[in-house]
């Protein structure tokens, strides 16, 4: 991967407060230029801190949230309420504590036993949602949160699946490599690449070599699948903590970050 901004924060903790910054000035350019903001969410114990941040002054009250549109990269084959669901996670982080419209929060239904009916579901509920044919292009989200896995992998595309080959669905079913619960419906790529702006969110030592390989390895994306993420017209950028990463090496370059 190449051409890519990496902001370093000091922490997990100054990392929220950057992706924070990062997300009220992207919603507020995005409600000025189209009207909404509309964003995919991720799951994980470091965008939990983007959301909690959100969600408590000063950044609660700098966000317009009766004008976002909130839907998910991907979320795991538990009911709403479940601990280990995405949905209930960023709700009880964030959207049960901002006066965000009901009907603007999309969820993925992934409990459905038919997973793939799902996912279909989803991809017509985006298209009603964005105005687009659902047989056409994916829609351009003004912005897409993604974590990195220790593995590569992002949102819930990992190594060697075939959902990494997916060219035409928007959303598939997928199982997880020994990961708890394994059933999954995910975003795919072609819908990944179609941001306006994508924020990589990752923390901790734990992921140092990884973010290492990705960043500056081969490009392997059947190894390292968010190799595969690279935004046809918009912008990425690794937002990570000095653990994550100690192993790039003395200079790697490092941007405040922003709307466009």
């Amino acid at each position: 991967m190449s051409d890519l901004d990496v902001s370093i924060a000091a922490d997990a903790d100054a990392l929220s407060v950057s992706a924070a910054e990062q997300f009220v000035e992207l919603a507020r350019a995005a409600v000025l230029a189209r009207g909404r903001f509309t964003v995919a969410l991720s799951g994980g114990s470091t965008p939990r801190r983007l959301y909690e941040r959100l969600a408590a002054p000063p950044f609660q009250d700098r966000v317009d949230w009766t004008r976002v549109e909130v839907f998910w990269g991907d979320e795991r084959g538990v009911p709403p309420d479940h601990p280990d669901s995405n949905f209930h996670m960023a709700s009880e982080a964030l959207l049960d504590r901002v006066r965000i419209p009901r009907q603007r929060i999309h969820r993925m239904r992934a409990e459905t036993p038919d997973r793939a009916a799902a996912a279909r579901d989803y991809q017509v509920e985006m298209a009603r949602a964005f105005g687009v044919d659902e047989t056409g292009r994916p829609p351009s989200f003004d912005l897409v949160l993604l974590g990195m896995g220790g593995d590569g992998h992002t949102a819930s595309l990992f190594p060697g699946a075939e959902a990494l080959r997916e060219g035409r669905r928007w959303a598939v079913s997928v199982e997880a490599p020994q990961r708890p619960p394994p059933s999954r419906i995910t975003l795919t790529v072609p819908v990944l690449n179609r941001a306006r702006e994508i924020r990589v969110l990752v923390a901790g030592a734990d992921k140092a070599d990884t973010l290492r390989a990705v960043l500056h390895g081969p490009h392997e994306p059947e190894r390292r699948p968010i190799q595969l993420v690279s935004p046809e017209d918009g912008r990425m950028v690794f937002l990570v903590d000095a653990a994550a990463a100690s192993a790039l090496g003395p200079a790697p370059r490092a941007v405040a970050g922003g709307a466009k």
